[in-house]
Formats: structure tokens, C-alpha cells, sequence
């Protein structure tokens, strides 16, 4: 993935690599293979189909993408690559010059006729579907100056994930007074699929496509496992093999959890023990951590209080955030969940969206839990911009430590017994923005 391929018109398969760059033509030669060539001259290559044992069937669609041609009158489109959130939006080949209906180009009729199995619900259609094989044009330097052409990044394989007729405007044929001349194409959403380890492509299975001997459950073989999982399960699929880059904000199971044998691990162990049978109590302690952990941003945090025991809908306590100076502040209202579980257990996706469905505009949400959070959770929080503080065992215990050295001379065990007595006067009924007024 991201490697640059060197595109040169010898077409010579037998240098491995052309200067520092790998050689296209030797990647896509299989030793005695009667295949023919994979282009990229144009931005939509459609490979020939290949009559396999059970049916007639396209072995691939190679899609190359110009940026620094976008605007041009050749390229009046600019196509759009989020690889790191696993997105390509693409523009087909109908330009204002092309006579007749959109799929009347090679490109978008390809295109088209690979929509009809991309989208279609049935396991063996998807099984016959093209893959779409993702370049990116690239200049380099060579010599002291710059070389357009001839040079491609490898941008990954990519499921069609809708397809959309549009009406495109001319920007080349405007003129003072006059409008510029529109034309209709056709755009693709493009799910670029994870690749397997390391973030590495098999070419082989290009070549197990293309190889009418092979059925094309036999060329699943050598295909990327998330690929094989959309042949399978389809569309619904698509969110769970998307490639994603993962944020430095999403951490693994042990960065978010104590060091084994270290204090922090014993304290939230015995956190976990006495709270599992009142999970209620554990949210005053939530309560508390939430204020330090908020404070430590030098914004003034002001307790709430809980909600009534069953029927929270994803909110255990209120808390109001004081942003700004004294002069100069705004008042946020804090929604809170706390989950006390073992500490080995995992915090999902649908339970950290159940909170964020509670927020309001302008309010923000914390989570605090003795486990730690899936990395799929992590990934939402961070890719939907939720504001949503995640709070996993680690700092649970690592505040627990902290708040009990400075009230309680260190016995953890005063801290829980105070959360233990104190939470029931706590509890009230109140609507969440009361807590702006709140004395």
C-alpha cells in the first residue's frame, strides 16, 4: 500500500525494479503468463473478461487518478482519496465533447455493468464482481526537475459503494457572459478495503482472476480476507473492512489497563469487587473521576448529580463545565456514563453510541469504565468528532490512587466506602440543562 510503481512505455518485465521504484510491467507478469497487459493509460482500464468454468467474468478494473491534472480541460473533475478513512470518490469518463448518454465510454460502461454486481445482494454475482485497483498519478524529481508522468501510487482495492448520475459543469468552456456547457457522467463512492498484514497486496490474485482455468471461488485463495468477507456477507460488510489508519488517540487493551503486578492494577481490582453487585454507587465514584479528569484541562468542573437507578438511557450523572475566565466563560452541561465491569472486558461501539445519542449540541459527554474500550470505539469517537471523553481503567485507577492520597492519607479503601454511604443522597430527577442554573 502507498508503494510508487514505475508506469514506463518499454513495457519490459524483467527489471524487478526501474531506479528506485518498482518495475509495473514485472509486478503483474506471472512467469509464462498468456494474460495480457494491465494498463493504466487511461483513468478507467477495464481488463477483457475471461470465460471461467461457470461463467464469463471480468478478473478487474484498474483506476488511475490525476491530481495535478484536475481543473484541466482534459480533467474537468477532481477526484477525491482519503485512504487513511478508507474513501475514494471518483468521477467516470464522460467528458463535454463525448456524444451520446453516460455509459457510452468504455470507462463508465465498465463502470456500470460492475455496479450491477458490486450492489447486488446475491453472494454469486458479488463472487463474479471486479476489483478495483486504485493508482494515483505521482510526480518525482529526477535529474533536478520535475517528471509528471510515468509514476503511479498503489492506493489499494476498493468496493463500489454507490453510484451516482450527475451533471457536471465545463469550467473550460466559460466565457465572459456565458455560462459554462454542461455534460452528465457518473460519480462512484469507492470502500477501500483493508489489505492483509502489513498492509500488503498479493498480485497473484490478479492473476488467478484472469486465469480461465480457475472458477472464481478458486480465486479467493489468494484474494484479501476482507474482500472474501464481502463476497460473502455483503453490504453489510462494508463498515467492518474499510480501511482505517489509526489514530494516535486509539489506544490497545494494555495501554488502557494497569501494568500487571503495579498498585494501580490491586486499586481497581478492588474497585471492580466492591461495586460489582452496586453498580449504582460506582456512579458517584464516576462522578468524581470525571471532575478530575476534566479539571486537569484547567476548566472548572461542578458536581450534578445521579440519575435514578434503571431507565438512564445511556446517562448515569450530570456535571456542568465552566470554560473560560472569570470574565469571559461559557457553562457546558456534562452527561456521564459509568460502566463498572471486569476489567478485561471491553466497552462496544453501540454502547459508547447510546451516549453520544443523548448530546445536545454544545454538551459533552464522558464515559468511564474499570474495562477498556474496543478499538472500534475508539475509531467512531475519533472519526465522527464526538465530543466524547473516554475514560478506561487505567486513569480510573490512576485518579482513584491520586484522590485518595490527597483526602484520605492514602486508604483507597476510605474512598469507596464514602461512594459506598453517600451516593444515595445523590439521586434526583432533574432534566440535564437545570445543572447550567444550578447553584
Amino acid at each position: 500500500m502507498l508503494d510508487i510503481v514505475r508506469y514506463d512505455r518499454t513495457y519490459s518485465p524483467v527489471e524487478v525494479r526501474l531506479g528506485d521504484y518498482w518495475n509495473f510491467w514485472w509486478l503483474q507478469d506471472a512467469p509464462g503468463s498468456p494474460f495480457k497487459r494491465i494498463q493504466l493509460e487511461s483513468g478507467i482500464n477495464p481488463v477483457a473478461f475471461v470465460a471461467g468454468p461457470e461463467a464469463v467474468r471480468r478478473p478487474l478494473i484498474a483506476l488511475r487518478s490525476s491530481p495535478w491534472k484536475a481543473g484541466q480541460e482534459s480533467t474537468p473533475w477532481h477526484d477525491e482519496f482519503d485512504l487513511n478513512h478508507g474513501h475514494v470518490r471518483y468521477f467516470g469518463d464522460h467528458k463535454v465533447s463525448t456524444l451520446g448518454p453516460v455509459g457510452t465510454t468504455p470507462g463508465n460502461r465498465a463502470l456500470l455493468e460492475a455496479w450491477n454486481l458490486h450492489g447486488s445482494g446475491k453472494g454469486e454475482d458479488r463472487l463474479l464482481a471486479p476489483p478495483l485497483i486504485l493508482f494515483r498519478a505521482v510526480p518525482i524529481w529526477r535529474d533536478g526537475r520535475r517528471v509528471d508522468k510515468g509514476h503511479g501510487e498503489f492506493c489499494g482495492v476498493g468496493v463500489l459503494e454507490r453510484l451516482e448520475y450527475i451533471v457536471q459543469r465545463d469550467p473550460g468552456s466559460s466565457r465572459p457572459g456565458q455560462a459554462a456547457a454542461t455534460f452528465p457522467n457518473i460519480v462512484v463512492d469507492i470502500n477501500v478495503i483493508k489489505l492483509d498484514e502489513n498492509d500488503e497486496f498479493d498480485f497473484r490474485w490478479l492473476d488467478a482472476r484472469r486465469d480461465g482455468q480457475l472458477t472464481a471461488e478458486e480465486t479467493l485463495e489468494l484474494a484479501p480476507k476482507a474482500w472474501v468477507r464481502w463476497v460473502e456477507q455483503g453490504k453489510v460488510a462494508l463498515p467492518r473492512i474499510r480501511r482505517r489508519v489509526l489514530s494516535s488517540r486509539v489506544q490497545t487493551r494494555d495501554q488502557q489497563l494497569p501494568e500487571v503486578g503495579s498498585p494501580e492494577q490491586d486499586i481497581l481490582e478492588r474497585v471492580y469487587r466492591a461495586f460489582d453487585n452496586n453498580k449504582h454507587a460506582f456512579e458517584w465514584l464516576a462522578s468524581r473521576i470525571a471532575e478530575q479528569v476534566l479539571s486537569d484541562s484547567g476548566a472548572r468542573y461542578s458536581e450534578g448529580w445521579l440519575t435514578r437507578a434503571g431507565g438512564d438511557g445511556g446517562m448515569d450523572f450530570v456535571g456542568r463545565l465552566d470554560v473560560g475566565s472569570t470574565r469571559a466563560q461559557t457553562p457546558l452541561v456534562v452527561l456521564g456514563q459509568a460502566k463498572c465491569v471486569a476489567p478485561s472486558s471491553s466497552i462496544s461501539a453501540d454502547q459508547v453510541a447510546r451516549v453520544v445519542a443523548r448530546l445536545r449540541r454544545g454538551w459533552l459527554g464522558v464515559f468511564v469504565t474499570t474495562g477498556h474500550f474496543s478499538q472500534q470505539a475508539q475509531i467512531e469517537v475519533v472519526d465522527d468528532e464526538y465530543p466524547l471523553v473516554l475514560v478506561p481503567g487505567r486513569v480510573v485507577a490512576e485518579v482513584i490512587h491520586k484522590l485518595a492520597e490527597e483526602s484520605f492519607e492514602g486508604d483507597v479503601q476510605a474512598l469507596l466506602n464514602m461512594a459506598l454511604t453517600d451516593y444515595p443522597g445523590a439521586v434526583t430527577h432533574r432534566r440535564p440543562e437545570e445543572v447550567l442554573t444550578a447553584g
